[in-house]
């Protein structure tokens, strides 16, 4: 079981955002290299890096803090945010990511997500971000009518490698992981899936423990660890089984 640290990227700097809405960055660090760092030192197996402004703009506009991060660390890197096209999943790939994540491509081109499974096996991750259930595209600025569990079926035997699965409702908001949701999700699909939006206390960690949440790959927590109010050593002592 994987806790993925978050570093959502704006403008250069490592923020949080509650509920999606880019109006509402909290800037955590302005060197997200150093931030990467601190994660890594603190015990943490992978890094989960969003592109924020990469997200709405429909490409890489982060790349800049992205390398710097890939460079001041040797934990695998999972990156989020823009990434639409065959070339720019090759140069990222080819820049150390271990894995990219597709979200609104997912969406709009699955036949493309299939490609790239094949062509960079065991490095794509597709990401399903809901809202009330239905996914949300282009930085979760525009609402679609497919269902989450509906597009995470759509790649069954694709060779995805995870499904990061957020729901926007309780991204930011320290309300806690949707767990019905998620587990239904999980349950839906041979698909590991990584639970984001929400987490917000030991509570949920010890959650993540559960037997019927031990299909999971793991989750993202962001905004709990910048505040302190989830204890890395703690939390981590909690999923490896000592504590």
């Amino acid at each position: 079981m994987i806790l993925f640290p978050a570093i959502d990227l704006k403008d250069g700097k490592c923020v949080r955002l509650k509920l999606g809405d880019m109006a509402t960055a909290t800037v955590y660090n302005e060197d997200p290299a150093a931030q990467a760092r601190a994660f890594e030192e603190q015990g943490f197996r992978w890094l989960h890096v969003v592109d924020l402004n990469g997200a709405f703009a429909g490409k890489s506009v982060n790349g800049e803090a992205v390398g710097a991060i890939l460079k001041a660390t040797k934990s695998p890197v999972q990156l989020g945010g823009g990434i639409r096209t065959i070339p720019q999943i090759e140069d990222w790939l080819d820049r150390g990511l271990a894995r990219v994540i597709l979200g609104t491509v997912a969406v709009r081109d699955p036949e493309l997500v299939r490609d790239a499974c094949r062509k960079f096996p065991g490095r794509i991750a597709v990401g399903i971000d809901a809202r009330g259930g239905k996914v949300a595209v282009e930085g979760w600025a525009e609402a679609s009518e497919l269902g989450a569990v509906e597009l995470a079926k759509k790649f069954e035997g694709a060779g995805v490698a995870a499904i990061v699965y957020t729901d926007i409702d309780r991204d930011g908001v320290l309300s806690g992981i949707n767990w019905d949701a998620t587990i239904e999700l999980a349950d839906a699909v041979s698909i590991p899936v990584i639970a984001s939006g929400g987490l917000a206390s030991l509570d949920d960690i010890r959650r993540m423990t559960m037997p019927d949440a031990q299909k999971l790959e793991g989750a993202i927590s962001g905004r709990a660890l910048y505040d302190g109010r989830i204890d890395p050593k703690e939390a981590l002592a909690i999923l490896n089984g000592h504590a």
